[in-house]
């Protein structure tokens, strides 16, 4: 199920042009992200939000910034059929693209022991068994709570006691640093907290109002989940807008909306240098070789001799 799962993963197919997969927005091969304020899906469409790692996933209760999506699988399917993402008209037309490997039916029936194996459940399932097994640990500050104290420099060691005394540990929590402790549910935060500060102004920081708009309840508005900070040096930029370059701002972003203060030039250096240690050790992952129709485009639509993506009017 997982090798599946891997071939789903990055099966660019599965979108409705043929150029978008799942690792289009979130790299394995870097931070698990695209590196881009907010991204890119078929025909150059792009979303409102910055698209969050797909590493250590699994350690959060839901998906997406606003928490959608209650599960790994549940994710899976909102970008195949959301019209900035894959572009699909809907989930019939992803097992009808599908259906047309053979090579794919044939796993799809190995894995889930049935004729009739290829459906969207059973994709999206296959697709979050993979994306479990996206994990990083090892960091230099999981070795120095281990016992290893030389795992961690004095600055890291100093970033670390900073984060903590000044309360980002609030939020920023648990195994992931996300606020998220097994069994729980997963940690949201109001976004900005203060409203006044110059930040939400510079970086746009109040026109998405969040959670809300997945709840309908007002009273979630301007609630976000709160991201892992694990291999955050690796993901900008940063927020749910992707509007911070750099991670040094974000820093002083989270102070000035959060907890109402202003870092010094060298606390902010403390806090990167410390969560320079929260980088994990990323497991090896060797591309899959996908299944193909013979001798047959996999993206044309025999009846009206179009490609798919013209013909679904997206």
């Amino acid at each position: 199920m997982i090798e599946l799962g891997k071939k789903l993963y990055f099966d660019p197919r599965l979108s409705a042009t043929g150029t978008v997969s799942c690792n289009t927005c979130h790299n394995l091969m870097e931070g698990g992200d695209d590196g881009r304020p907010t991204s890119m899906g078929v025909d150059g469409l792009t979303g409102p939000r910055n698209a969050p790692t797909v590493w250590n996933s699994v350690f959060q209760a839901s998906q997406f910034w606003d928490g959608r999506a209650a599960t790994l699988a549940d994710q899976a399917k909102g970008p195949m059929v959301a019209d900035v993402e894959m572009g699909m008209s809907g989930h019939d037309q992803v097992i009808d693209r599908i259906n047309t490997i053979p090579g794919y039916v044939r796993e799809f029936e190995i894995v889930f022991g049935s004729n009739e194996a290829v459906t969207i459940e059973h994709a999206v399932k296959a697709i979050a068994a993979f994306e479990r097994t996206l994990i990083t640990p090892n960091s230099a500050l999981d070795l120095y709570l281990l016992g290893n104290k030389n795992a961690m420099s004095d600055v890291q060691v100093r970033g670390m006691e900073l984060f903590e005394s000044i309360g980002c540990t609030e939020c920023h929590s648990g195994p992931a640093l996300n606020g998220w402790q097994p069994g729980g549910d997963a940690d949201f935060a109001e976004f900005p907290r203060v409203t006044d500060s110059p930040y939400v102004k510079k970086h746009d920081l109040s026109s998405d109002i969040g959670r809300s708009n997945a709840t309908g309840d007002r009273r979630h508005d301007h609630y976000f989940k709160t991201p892992t900070l694990r291999n955050i040096t690796l993901t900008a930029p940063y927020l749910h807008n992707g509007r911070v370059d750099s991670l040094s701002e974000a820093i002083r972003v989270m102070a000035g909306t959060q907890l109402d203060m202003e870092l010094s030039d060298d606390e902010v250096s403390e806090l990167v240098a410390f969560m320079t240690a929260l980088e994990g050790q990323f497991p090896e992952i060797t591309l899959p070789r996908l299944p193909s129709q013979s001798g047959e485009s996999v993206l044309r639509n025999p009846e009206a001799g179009t490609a798919e993506g013209s013909a679904a009017g997206h």
